[in-house]
């Protein structure tokens, strides 16, 4: 028996270093990145005012500037990689940053497993927790869940707003104040939650749920809902796109949302570890001398330095 338990533990070590190592691999190698002429940022798709194609038909958008921004100060040229986000962040890591989606066959020239993925992601909540975290996988061994992606170089403090018809609400000083009138959310977000939870669950009844901010804020506008709660730059964007004063973002806090406040940074796979060092010594720049909060005033949105440059 125990040579039996000595052999499956050397198959599955054996299985594990390969799968490892074909995945490192599989990723560009640095020298090869440089040499190739371009950066591959990915982005989310259909995400204003963060990344999005304008009326244009332009690329637009704070992360489509900084993307820029970096390739510039790399002297690569910008390629995008819109991505479509799953249920988690996990799955997004893996499926546009170190193994590529399940249902892309068409790129068997971009790495060994015949997917496409990108150089590097931005809007990613900087999470020490996560980026660390974990798990059980059996015969009494832990082993690090994310240990194939690397978080760093916190851009941006996100936060939850709300909005309101002042119509119909003059004021908004606290949230028992939906136990009579309806409040519109993105569906399956955390302020969905929230809402359906808190006050012993006595707002529920009085929750909206739409597929997006906008579906959300247009419900406000035609008056399905009085008030609607999203991160604050999409609220402040839909706000200003709308551009009439009867709808205006209320000194509300949510003591009963988990996390109210996070960073958002970027991410890269362990093996490029080099380039992430490169990307984080241009933005640290233009976080502290005043860039990043300009590119983010040109769409009219409020920018707060992350908690992580507050020293």
């Amino acid at each position: 028996m125990i040579v039996k338990y000595r052999i499956i533990s050397y198959v599955v070590l054996v299985s594990g270093l390969c799968l490892l190592l074909s995945t490192q691999l599989s990723a560009r190698p640095f020298d090869e990145l440089m040499a190739s002429g371009y950066l591959r940022v990915a982005v989310y798709q259909d995400f204003p005012p963060y990344s999005f194609i304008s009326e244009a038909g332009e690329a637009a958008g704070v992360d489509i500037e900084i993307a820029q921004h970096i390739a510039d100060q790399l002297d690569l040229q910008l390629e995008l990689f819109w991505m479509v986000p799953d249920e988690d962040l996990g799955d997004d890591l893996r499926n546009y940053l170190w193994r590529g989606h399940v249902l892309d066959h068409e790129h068997k020239h971009e790495r060994l497993s015949g997917k496409k993925v990108a150089d590097l992601m931005l809007r990613v909540p900087y999470d020490r927790a996560f980026n660390y975290a974990r798990g059980y996988i059996g015969q009494g061994v832990y082993a690090y869940q994310n240990d194939l992606i690397v978080m760093m170089a916190p851009y941006q403090q996100e936060t939850w707003k709300l909005a309101h018809d002042r119509e119909r609400l003059e004021q908004v000083r606290t949230l028992a104040v939906f136990q009579y009138h309806p409040v519109g959310v993105e569906m399956e977000t955390v302020p969905a939650f929230m809402l359906t939870s808190a006050f012993n669950g006595n707002l529920r009844h009085q929750v909206k749920h739409f597929r997006s901010p906008r579906q959300t804020f247009e419900a406000m506008t035609t008056g399905e809902v009085a008030a609607m709660l999203g991160m604050r730059a999409e609220v402040e964007w839909l706000l200003q796109q709308h551009g009439d004063d009867r709808y205006q973002i209320a000194e509300t806090t949510f003591p009963a949302m988990g996390k109210p406040h996070w960073d958002i940074g970027i991410a890269v796979r362990e093996a490029d570890r080099q380039l992430g060092y490169l990307v984080e010594g241009i933005i640290e720049p233009m976080v502290l001398n005043g860039k990043m909060a300009e590119i983010f005033s040109r769409y009219g949105l409020t920018y707060q330095k992350p908690a992580f440059h507050e020293f």
